[in-house]
């Protein structure tokens, strides 16, 4: 399969059209590959790594969930690492495409993804966009769980290096209802509050994020934003594989940018 047909395959599921106003969903670099067999490393971040990686790997494409290129570039000056990622894709012949929030809202994207890890049923978007699709979801777990059992489940299935709650006077309580965004879903705690959840599974909150959680009777827990993203590339990575693309990866050397001192 080219490229150019690999993205064509992708913009059908998840329109580029349907990324936030602040976003830079699609090509970020397209040196000219579009009609080469697509080789395909799949990552969140693109980094320098992961263009190195590409490199070593003879890769042609970089998938990635967060975008390269976030706000117009007054300059690229050496010593820069958008510039160096540029000045590689180039004399490398390789592009980069980036599918944000509009990979977030899909099926089998961010939000779904984390879904399933967590085997919820019943599941429906905290919002609604279009044709049913949206961000985050919420669902029932079958069977309930404990708190301390979900916290479990999470710690165990998503390996985050760093588990963090509201605080609770009970990990004993009962949880039925939970509620998933993967990266930064503080915004959304009223709307999840609204959806009956007793537990939001997300990242990327603040101090008075967790209160004002608290103070709505609703359990945050923050994994962090790598580990509640990365499992939806390491999905898409799949789907590709199933294309019977010329060659396709997960990035190995996707990094996350939190270290935690034991």
């Amino acid at each position: 399969m080219k490229i150019a047909d690999l993205i064509t395959w992708f913009e059908a599921w998840a329109n580029p059209a349907w990324c936030e106003s602040w976003d830079n969903c699609g090509w970020q670099i397209e040196p000219g590959v579009l009609q080469e067999k697509a080789r395909v490393l799949v990552c969140l971040t693109p980094t320098l790594a992961v263009m190195e990686e590409a490199i070593a790997e003879n890769a042609n494409l970089i998938f990635a969930h967060h975008p390269l290129i976030f706000n117009p570039l007054k300059s690229l000056r050496t010593g820069e690492a958008i510039a160096q990622m540029v000045r590689l894709a180039f004399t490398h012949n390789i592009g980069i495409y980036t599918a944000h929030t509009n990979f977030d809202q899909v099926q089998d994207g961010t939000a779904d993804v984390l879904a399933q890890i967590l085997e919820l049923k019943e599941v429906a978007p905290i919002v609604l966009t279009q044709g049913g699709l949206g961000y985050g979801r919420v669902g029932l777990l079958e069977p309930f769980m404990t708190l301390q059992e979900l916290l479990a489940t999470i710690q165990t299935r998503l390996a985050p290096p760093n588990l963090i709650f509201s605080p609770t006077a009970d990990l004993q309580q009962t949880i039925s209802r939970v509620a998933v965004l993967g990266g930064s879903g503080a915004s959304y705690i009223s709307a999840v509050a609204k959806t009956g959840a007793q537990a939001y599974l997300t990242s990327d909150c603040k101090f008075h994020q967790f209160q004002e959680s608290r103070d709505r009777n609703l359990i945050l827990i923050d994994a962090g934003h790598y580990a509640t993203e990365r499992p939806a590339c390491d999905r898409l990575a799949q789907k590709f594989q199933s294309l019977n693309l010329d060659w396709v990866q997960l990035s190995q050397k996707d990094e996350d940018f939190r270290q935690f001192f034991a």
